[in-house]
């Protein structure tokens, strides 16, 4: 309770209302304030859960196909709760960090923490170093990934360009985010982002059960250890969402009262993953291993149509959330973040979107290289530097004792925290990285192998007269274009 207190009163929080606070506002201004301004516990649960659940909802069926149903069911489970932990982590070193840093009246006004930061403050330039290396990576193939989906999603609605273009189009569309200033600024974005993705989730849990399943339908899996683990890291990739938990705790006007907001949200997303990822799975089989966008399989409507156009929009929004916490550290190298002028701050973050844009044109791999990522980047990132981070920076008494937030009693206080970073660790660096790593890097190589990099239009139709390459084990069928449904041998319901 005392510790609570602390840090009610050290951790300010929201300069922008200190700033104006007794100025009179007028209706723009408060209008202004009501979509731009967001700074509240709602705000952080709606960017959370906004940004937890994006293109990745597509790729979950293709997940249930390599891993099998209880397999999936199980893994959403574990490691939405591995996330929650570790997003919790991250939270209590961000109050610690800013504490330490407001007690010596370092002044955050116009500077948003990030977790290199973070890392810098409580343990040394060697672990900033290591952090800024990971985080920078993820949340540039972070982007990357949502400009491959968008290219891969438009493409259901209009085949007439190939995905490359598409993706040469939305890389254009998605570089607008350099004028969005911070996380502040996403709270009508973020609510409505988590309104496009529920609506998809449930569009694809209702079509799949009134599509009903297909003639034959088989549910295999899993058959393949490197199709378990690929499948495996996805879902890792999934609940990995928490890279940019610093940013948006920073936006808020009370940070310290983040700590079960990432749970809260998780619990909210399964609610989305869980029914569609089943239902698309019950319904498709093990034709989901051939196509990683569970788009492909459905038949075409106006809802259909409409779930696309709203991931589309969705996933503009998700880049501006793996792309501005690039831009803040951009701005930090080259000395324009503290400038006042929003143009010029725009303008210096162009060169950060370049080579997203370049990197998904030569690794257009839509599913495949979401287990790549996870495995790789995001088991460091968000799981083994936190706990470790944790575990490093109250290792001795003294810390512990003068600790600004105590460990819950549920938990088992520092033991049982020390027990669970422990756990994590050994766990994610084994399965997640070790296990994970050589599944969906083996898949991922066999990619390039099948399609080449620079591919024009991964898994489309061929010309007609052309064969498609012959089936593997892999995902490297091709998925069909609009014009092109795939058609089984029973009665459905368009949905």
């Amino acid at each position: 309770m005392a510790a609570d207190k602390v840090v009610e009163t050290v951790v300010v929080g929201n300069y922008v209302e200190m700033e104006t606070e007794g100025k009179p506002q007028n209706m723009k201004s408060k209008l202004s304030n009501f979509f731009w301004h967001g700074g509240s516990v709602y705000d952080a649960w709606f960017s959370c859960s906004s940004n937890q659940v994006a293109q990745v909802l597509l790729t979950l069926p293709y997940s249930f196909s390599q891993l099998g149903m209880l397999s999936g069911i199980l893994f959403q489970l574990f490691y939405g709760l591995l996330g929650s932990w570790t997003a919790y982590l991250i939270s209590i070193l961000y109050v610690e960090y800013r504490t330490r840093k407001e007690r010596e009246k370092v002044d955050f006004r116009n500077h948003v923490i990030q977790w290199f930061e973070v890392l810098d403050g409580l343990l040394g330039k060697h672990w900033r170093n290591v952090g800024l290396a990971f985080n920078c990576t993820f949340l540039l193939f972070g982007s990357v990934i949502q400009l491959i989906a968008c290219a891969s999603n438009i493409y259901y609605i209009n085949d007439n360009l190939d995905k490359r273009t598409w993706t040469y189009i939305f890389g254009a569309c998605c570089a607008t985010t350099v004028f969005i200033p911070s996380f502040h600024n996403y709270r009508i974005w973020s609510f409505l982002g988590l309104l496009m993705t529920t609506y998809t989730a449930w569009y694809l849990t209702i079509a799949s059960l009134l599509h009903g399943q297909v003639e034959g339908v088989k549910h295999a899996g899993p058959t393949k250890l490197v199709l378990y683990f690929t499948g495996a890291t996805n879902i890792l990739y999934t609940f990995g969402g928490h890279a940019v938990t610093v940013e948006i705790m920073h936006a808020m006007w009370k940070p310290q009262k983040f700590k079960a907001i990432y749970l809260l949200a998780t619990l909210y997303v399964m609610t989305l993953t869980l029914p569609s990822a089943a239902a698309v799975y019950w319904a498709f089989g093990d034709m989901l291993l051939n196509h990683s966008n569970a788009f492909s399989l459905l038949p075409r409507s106006p809802f259909r149509d409409m779930a696309v156009i709203l991931m589309l929009i969705h996933q503009f929004i998700t880049f501006g959330f793996a792309c501005t916490p690039l831009y803040f550290v951009w701005e930090k190298a080259i000395g324009m973040h503290e400038c006042k002028s929003l143009c010029k701050r725009a303008a210096a973050r162009l060169p950060v979107v370049i080579p997203i844009w370049f990197l998904a044109i030569v690794f257009p791999f839509f599913g495949p290289i979401n287990s790549t990522v996870g495995s790789l980047l995001v088991s460091f990132t968000v799981y083994i530097i936190p706990a470790l981070a944790h575990i490093f920076t109250f290792k001795s008494a003294a810390a512990r004792e003068n600790a600004v937030e105590q460990p819950p009693k549920f938990v088992g206080r520092w033991v049982g925290t020390y027990t669970i970073n422990v756990f994590v660790v050994v766990w994610v660096l084994v399965v997640g990285f070790g296990f994970g790593g050589w599944a969906s890097m083996t898949n991922f190589i066999h990619q390039i192998d099948t399609f080449g990099l620079f591919t024009k239009c991964y898994q489309c139709l061929p010309p007609q007269g052309v064969l498609p390459p012959p089936p593997h084990s892999f995902n490297t069928t091709v998925a069909p274009s609009p014009h092109h449904q795939p058609s089984f041998n029973h009665t459905h319901h368009n949905l």
